[in-house]
């Protein structure tokens, strides 16, 4: 069955192309595009996408409003943010708001498929800027609290690596573990969270300064 894709941009060269791009891979399908976000939970509902991109600046309501307003209804659906800035205010405010994942848009035509396959198996993918911008953020402390919530310095080590928008694949082999363990050990660190998903341990690290 086709991984349902919804598209939200503003503009429609862009739109068309990414929709193209979509319906011309194999096992994807684009069920809907849209030039703003003012409809989206009517959308939401009619499409039922598995997963949306979403521009995160548009005319008609920004993107980031749009995530909320998804999320206020839907934890399951994948929406990853596409923006043309790294901008550190809305990566931080996109991950925090529940974005499955943020890539740039001089980027998403050679990620988008890469992305979208993370996405579905429970991953989290970045940029590589705006994943370093954001371990910059944590390492510069500039939220207030910090709590490490009885996590291992081997169960900080892999959520940071989630952070960087690692892969399991990729943590495993940076740590000379194998994937199920490294399985095992986000498990753990799911349940000491008290999180569900890699979106959600990212967040709860952002907002915590977890490092």
């Amino acid at each position: 069955m086709d991984i349902k894709i919804a598209v939200y941009e503003d503009n429609q060269d862009f739109r068309d192309a990414l929709a193209q791009l979509i319906n011309s891979t194999p096992g994807y399908a684009c069920v809907s595009t849209s030039y703003n976000c003012s409809r989206v939970i009517e959308e939401l509902a009619a499409n039922k996408p598995d997963v949306i991109l979403m521009d995160i600046e548009m005319a008609g309501g920004d993107g980031i409003e749009g995530l909320k307003n998804i999320r206020a209804i839907n934890s399951d659906v994948k929406v990853i943010m596409l923006t043309m800035f790294e901008d550190n205010k809305n990566v931080l405010e996109a991950i925090c708001g529940g974005a499955s994942g943020y890539i740039l848009k001089k980027n998403v035509f050679n990620k988008l498929s890469g992305a979208i396959e993370e996405v579905m198996a429970g991953g989290a993918p970045l940029s590589p800027p705006i994943a370093r911008m954001v371990l910059e953020y944590m390492h510069n402390g500039k939220q207030a609290a910090h709590h490490d919530f009885n996590l291992t310095e081997r169960e900080k080590e892999i959520l940071k690596s989630l952070v960087s928008g690692n892969s399991f694949k990729m943590i495993g082999f940076s740590l000379h573990i194998s994937i199920e363990t490294v399985k095992t050990h986000i498990k753990k660190i799911y349940e000491k969270l008290q999180v569900n998903s890699q979106t959600e341990a990212v967040a709860k690290a952002i907002k915590n300064n977890l490092d």
